[in-house]
């Protein structure tokens, strides 16, 4: 069941003739199928890639291997690179990132644990929201968040453009 936000993103976007796409690790498409929910998502939505393996983000979005040793593939540089690469493969007004730890694995630190997610949104290559947040929960939850907050973020960035 496709949230109020969402469908509320939905309508701003339309009216505001913009279009959105997104690059997804720890969702793993679980955001572009949210927005593919919504009605007329064909006005805005031009896909999605879901990025969950490193050698995705290197090859097909153009992120850098180094960022991604520096500073791990969950980690806000690497969220902002895949969006920034994004809008080569899948070209819109606005691109989405999403990357963090939904369960044990990856980067997971003292300082960065499971349940971190950082979400980047960019427009001509620059940064108009970025988030670094922790949801406790099951790893089902923590997308459920992250994928609201997404829509937050981007209500929030829609609304300013007024």
């Amino acid at each position: 069941m496709t949230s109020e936000i969402m469908k509320e993103v939905g309508s701003m976007l339309i009216e505001k003739h913009l279009t959105v796409a997104f690059a997804e690790s720890a969702t793993a498409g679980r955001l572009t199928a949210e927005f593919s929910m919504i009605d007329n998502a064909g006005k805005f939505l031009k896909g999605g890639i879901a990025c969950y393996d490193a050698c995705i983000k290197e090859d097909l979005l153009h992120v850098d291997h180094q960022l991604i040793e520096d500073f791990t593939p969950e980690s806000m540089e690497v969220t902002k690179a895949i969006a920034v690469g994004l809008n080569k493969a899948i070209p819109s007004d606005i691109q989405i990132g999403i990357t963090g730890l939904t369960c044990a694995g990856g980067s997971e630190t003292a300082e960065k644990p499971v349940g971190t997610m950082f979400i980047c949104g960019t427009r001509n290559g620059d940064a108009i929201f970025s988030e670094r947040l922790h949801f406790d929960g099951e790893r089902e939850e923590i997308v459920e968040h992250t994928i609201e907050k997404c829509g937050e973020l981007l209500k929030d960035y829609l609304q300013s453009l007024n």
